[in-house]
């Protein structure tokens, strides 16, 4: 499945919307990486720990997208967004959402 954030596909035309499609997660932090991740805030630099836990969930979030926009029919997601809010102290929701479409390669590619 193609997935884009822009509101076309290079070399193909949509030729039907099939709606808004969504895939999110809720994670926690974990008390081992907060550890790490005070002490990495103490000196500077990148946290690691974390870096992958935002890494990871948004791919979860993608994998989801792509689920419910395949449910529809849909061979692509265009005008896909990310969002990420805080639920509770120390939790987070990582939202992807986008538009489930049908796409077809434009005459002469």
């Amino acid at each position: 499945m193609i997935i884009t954030t822009s509101e076309a596909i290079a070399g193909h035309r949509i030729v039907k919307t099939l709606g808004i499609v969504r895939g999110n997660t809720v994670r926690a932090r974990h008390v081992g990486r907060d550890i790490l991740a005070g002490l990495r805030n103490i000196v500077g630099g990148e946290i690691h720990e974390y870096t992958k836990l935002m890494a990871e969930s948004r791919e979860q979030t993608i994998d989801r997208m792509v689920a419910d926009a395949a449910k529809l029919g849909a061979n692509a997601i265009v005008a896909t967004r990310f969002t990420t809010s805080v639920i509770v102290g120390g939790a987070a929701e990582l939202l992807s959402v986008g538009t489930a479409v049908v796409i077809e390669p434009e005459q002469g590619d």
